[in-house]
């Protein structure tokens, strides 16, 4: 396995090694601050010689997220919770991305930080996903129909200061959540975009939004500007028949790839995520990495869902899923939850044996 253990020239910055830790929601942030045990957490990871480290997805603005305790960077508060974070993975030999999200059509007009932002659910088209469960909320709580976005350069506008925001917080660069159905995908996917304006309609306008806002990450970030895409991973209610989907993001990656990113995350198939599971949309089954590489000619790939160490050798990839722990995951404890022990299933995995 020499090779994952190579050192890796990201952007500006030279990461340790090929083994990254993807983006992993885990809701232990205190309201939407960053706090202590996230900082535990984050050290455990660093320490485990990961080259790179990929926040969890990081609120770029207040949102009625289905997660209480997603942490946020448009506050002051919050900069300085990820500032002690960024700084002692630093120390611990590892660099940071911060990964940028934006939930849109996922959002909910009732959740308290929405009504706190004053304004509504915005996304490309008033079209809802189905699905969704917001167990915070009284009663039973779905997707609701969102508010066509009027100007998306004001979504933009947000991306673009929270990147301002992750620079003061310590950040090595950062990742654009472009995957699961949020708000970029959202953009991009003509089931969920019916817009008739520049932004929607065309391969070329659906992918407007994406690069526009990579464009703006990178004048605050040069170099150091990454995203993270799912092609065969239709979550949240998206996904297109194969051959828009591979036009769509053809498209998508030829242009990316004038724009001199760090990297591109490409999410790989997996059955959880299988159209025939249920009545939703899917993204269609595809050798995401053989259908897209060739289109990335300049920009570093990392592979990600179920990614062997083996795998990862082969290809030349990141992101090795590794081998389990000694221990079994508790899904029940996996995102926390009001009246538990936050450490358990968090900070309190034994070590790996390899």
């Amino acid at each position: 396995m020499s090779s994952l253990f190579n050192p890796l020239q990201l952007g500006s910055t030279t990461i340790s090694n090929r083994i990254g830790m993807s983006a992993l929601t885990r809701n232990r942030s205190s309201g939407t601050v960053p706090n202590e045990l996230m900082k535990e957490y984050y050290d455990q990871r660093a320490a485990g010689e990961a080259g790179l480290i990929i926040s969890e997805g990081t609120l770029i603005t207040r949102q009625g997220t289905e997660w209480q305790h997603a942490p946020g960077i448009w506050n002051d508060a919050q900069i300085a919770g990820w500032k002690k974070i960024t700084d002692s993975v630093h120390a611990l030999g590892s660099k940071m991305y911060c990964q940028l999200w934006h939930l849109g059509r996922l959002n909910h007009p009732e959740a308290p930080e929405q009504i706190a932002s004053g304004e509504p659910v915005y996304a490309p088209s008033a079209i809802a996903a189905r699905g969704g469960k917001f167990r915070y909320l009284p009663g039973t709580v779905t997707y609701t129909t969102p508010t066509p976005v009027p100007d998306p350069t004001i979504l933009i506008a947000q991306y673009k200061q929270a990147a301002i925001n992750a620079k003061k917080a310590g950040f090595d660069g950062v990742e654009l959540q472009c995957a699961n159905g949020y708000l970029p995908q959202q953009f991009l996917d003509s089931g969920s975009n019916k817009r008739t304006d520049k932004w929607g309609g065309s391969v070329e306008n659906r992918a407007r939004f994406v690069l526009e806002t990579l464009k703006a990450l990178i004048e605050v970030w040069g170099p150091n500007v990454a995203m993270k895409v799912a092609p065969a991973t239709g979550n949240n209610d998206v996904g297109m028949p194969l051959q828009e989907t591979i036009e769509t993001f053809s498209y998508l990656f030829r242009e990316a790839d004038k724009l001199g990113l760090a990297y591109v995350t490409l999410m790989r198939y997996s059955e959880l995520y299988d159209p025939e599971r249920d009545g939703k949309r899917h993204a269609p089954r595809h050798d995401v990495l053989a259908t897209y590489r060739p289109l990335l000619a300049h920009t570093n790939i990392f592979l990600n869902i179920q990614v062997t160490p083996e795998l990862a050798e082969e290809v030349r990839g990141g992101y090795g899923r590794g081998k389990p722990l000694d221990n079994a995951l508790d899904t029940k404890t996996l995102y926390g939850g009001s009246g538990v022990d936050l450490t358990v299933g968090y900070t309190d995995y034994k070590e790996a044996v390899y």
